[in-house]
């Protein structure tokens, strides 16, 4: 299994840490192959390193641990090579491979914090907190003896008490309205799916939406259940929404591309110094081979993401609307090792069918690589195309005659800049509160607001109940005075943010998306581009 994924802060937290690392090594062997050639040659080649950890080890003026050496050395080795070959230690690597692998072992709950106190927001349909009988609005007062109520606990520590081996047992007690006393229950954690899809609706007759927000191992099955439901509900035209996705397992990449493609086009092919030329290309039948298609894309879609785009926009296939995507053509594998660690090497460089590499230059340093959206932001790349130069040795030609170009991401076929509209600084100074004043809403009114199955149903509710007054009052409660002149610019935004939040807390990704639509001009665009073509 391959992996494309740029999101550092997901993937590997220590990586932070490469300017302090040593540039010290000791060979790391995969189980069973410390007796092969191949290996004997590796550690023959590094005496002169492993005489160095002796020599530090027996003679340094201080006591040092040869382990805590190894560790940080490796990050600096892989410095050397390029941004995305990562090292992940041991107690990192199960939390790094769970959004690839589409689970994890917990509970099964959606939570947040309501002042100070765990607030169930909802539990996953089958899963062990269902089971037992959690509800949407229970308060989670004590786990396994410990009070974290009131304790101003971080979100990682409290996945941290309700996660754990499949099997294993949490026990809470918590608050329930209508029930003065807490209530006790044991949850036997389970295997819990992360989505990857986030979302699939009608947002007309015709047309069809889905978000996908990472590649995983079981993103293709979730898709697949997406379209079909569509197609069921008449879908003759689609919007594939990539943006913010930073890529992860290519295989899943390679088979929601070959739902588009015709028998024998090709998706994507891969070549490194060991690694030969291996091509994907589509396969006999594809769910949505001939409807209107689009693709949408932003600076934050990347590796897989831009792998599904390359394919679709170098087959002349569908539209690519959107801003200029990451830029990360590497190819990473993953290699295990027997202390628990890993590292995720990159193998190859991919190619889009047209045989370009949208691989951005990292030549100028890591800091530099991953600062190019600064750059690009300050450029005015995010608001005005003609910003955007590609060199002429990057332009490659599609089999329809459309140029599109290598070396630096995606290019949109339709650009649609950064929406600012809606912005003012009474907005900035209420934006945190927001979601706050949602959940504490959400939370007064739960009774009613879980009457509404449909989204469109609970918006006709939430347009009766004045809810931006009610949040103005509620943000001069918190010391932000009233600004007619903010509001002026920014009230539409707020309400609607207001609604999708609420919607949310009852109804889930169902609720949010089709609301949050209303801000979102890129897809409004790609809605009304479908419309006209």
């Amino acid at each position: 299994m391959k992996y494309n994924n740029t999101k550092r802060s997901v993937i590997l937290p220590v990586v932070a840490a490469f300017a302090l690392a040593a540039g010290i090594f000791i060979g790391i062997y995969l189980p069973g192959k410390d007796s092969s050639p191949q290996q004997a040659g590796f550690r023959a080649r590094n005496d002169k390193i492993n005489s160095i950890l002796n020599i530090i080890e027996s003679d340094y003026v201080d006591t040092v641990n040869r382990a805590e050496l190894v560790e940080a050395a490796i990050p600096a080795i892989l410095k050397k090579l390029d941004p995305h070959s990562v090292y992940i230690p041991a107690k990192d690597l199960q939390r790094a491979n769970e959004p690839l692998q589409g689970n994890f072992d917990g509970i099964g709950i959606s939570f947040n914090m309501l002042t100070d106190t765990i607030l169930v927001i909802s539990t996953i349909p089958g899963g062990p907190s269902e089971k037992v009988g959690l509800m949407a609005g229970d308060k989670i007062i004590y786990v396994n003896d410990s009070l974290v109520a009131g304790r101003n606990m971080s979100d990682e520590s409290i996945m941290g008490m309700l996660k754990g081996p499949r099997g294993t047992v949490v026990r809470i007690k918590l608050l329930r309205n209508g029930i003065s006393e807490l209530i006790p229950f044991d949850i036997t954690r389970d295997k819990i799916p992360i989505a990857s899809v986030d979302v699939s609706y009608m947002t007309n007759d015709r047309t069809g939406y889905i978000k996908i927000n990472n590649f995983a191992m079981t993103t293709y099955d979730e898709f697949l259940k997406s379209i079909r439901e569509l197609k069921s509900s008449g879908m003759q035209s689609l919007i594939l929404d990539l943006r913010e996705n930073s890529g992860g397992v290519m295989e899943a990449a390679i088979k929601i591309a070959d739902e588009f493609l015709k028998e024998g086009q090709m998706i994507v092919y891969t070549l490194g110094r060991s690694q030969p030329k291996n091509e994907a290309r589509a396969t006999d039948h594809g769910e949505f081979e001939t409807g209107d298609l689009v693709l949408l894309i932003d600076e934050w879609s990347a590796s897989a993401s831009e792998i599904l785009a390359g394919a679709i926009q170098d087959n002349d296939r569908g539209t690519i609307i959107g801003r200029r995507s990451f830029g990360k053509g590497l190819v990473q594998e993953p290699v295990p090792f027997t202390d628990g660690s890993g590292m995720r090497l990159t193998i190859a460089r991919y190619y889009t069918p047209t045989g370009r590499s949208i691989q951005k230059p990292y030549n100028n340093g890591f800091d530099e690589y991953f600062d190019d959206l600064n750059s690009r932001f300050e450029r005015g790349e995010f608001t005005i195309s003609d910003s955007i130069h590609f060199a002429d040795s990057l332009k490659f030609t599609t089999p329809g005659g459309k140029t599109v170009f290598g070396g630096g991401g995606i290019m949109p076929d339709i650009f649609v800049p950064v929406d600012t509209t809606g912005r003012s600084s009474y907005f900035l100074a209420v934006r945190p509160l927001i979601y706050r004043f949602a959940l504490k809403y959400t939370e007064t009114n739960r009774e009613t607001l879980k009457k509404y199955t449909e989204v469109g149903e609970m918006e006709k509710f939430l347009d009766r109940q004045a809810l931006l007054d009610q949040f103005i009052r509620f943000a001069e409660q918190n010391g932000i005075k009233r600004d007619n002149e903010g509001l002026k610019l920014s009230g539409d935004v707020i309400y609607v943010q207001l609604k999708a939040y609420i919607a949310r807390n009852i109804l889930d990704n169902k609720g949010f998306y089709p609301i949050w639509k209303e801000l979102d001009t890129t897809l409004k665009f790609a809605i009304e581009y479908l419309e006209k073509n």
